[in-house]
């Protein structure tokens, strides 16, 4: 199964462009003001709006008022929530949702998995005290379970050199990238974010590197 990928932390009218070009599956947009990626409602109509068919609008957030969350609704097609927010909160926007865990030493991933039932996916990321995602670091990939209940999306410290290593070694459903592909953070490098597409697919052919 082709592996899939999301290009996070979209800030740029060109950089979609690019993205959508290189026939990425998903697009990520911070909604959440303590990132430097963040975009504003304002910025995320107007970027949304340059998004084809067939090409997944996800929205991340990060412990933030329900209101928010339903303003953003109409120019989304997936929630991705960050922060600590509980199943029944995710379900109640009548949208996808995947949830994203910060692998800490005691996380416990088949648990989490059964308590969030209801998401697409799960989002292993690597842990940073007080951040809640976006490190630009990996964590050990041999603790996802081969058994684990819910598809899993990798992120954390993924960059084309390594891209290919994480299809080959994780098997994931899909990855997701942000500042691995990045001149400045919301700035993508277009070598980059074509050189991570292509390690992706080295990585399912068998051949990565």
């Amino acid at each position: 199964m082709r592996t899939r990928i999301k290009f996070c932390g979209m800030t740029r009218a060109e950089d979609i462009d690019a993205a959508v070009g290189l026939g990425v599956d998903a697009l990520g947009f911070v909604m959440w003001p303590g990132s430097k990626r963040a975009v504003s409602q304002a910025r995320l109509e107007a970027l949304s709006a340059r998004v084809p068919a067939f090409v997944t609008r996800v929205g991340l957030f990060v412990d933030q008022p329900v209101e928010v969350i339903e303003r953003c609704l109409p120019t989304l097609d997936l929630l991705q929530f960050h922060g600590n927010e509980s199943a029944a909160f995710c379900e109640q926007f009548g949208r996808p949702w995947i949830k994203a865990l910060r692998m800490r030493d005691d996380v416990d991933l088949q648990r989490a998995a059964r308590e969030y039932s209801g998401a697409r996916a799960l989002l292993l990321d690597a842990y940073r005290p007080g951040v809640p995602g976006g490190t630009g670091e990996t964590f050990d990939w041999s603790r996802i379970p081969a058994d684990l209940e819910k598809p899993v999306i990798l992120a954390g410290g993924l960059t084309p050199a390594n891209a290919g290593d994480a299809v080959a070694r994780v098997a994931p459903f899909a990855l997701d990238v942000s500042g691995g592909i990045e001149a400045a953070p919301g700035v993508k490098d277009p070598v980059a974010m074509s050189g991570f597409v292509r390690q992706v697919a080295l990585g399912d052919a068998g051949a990565c590197y």
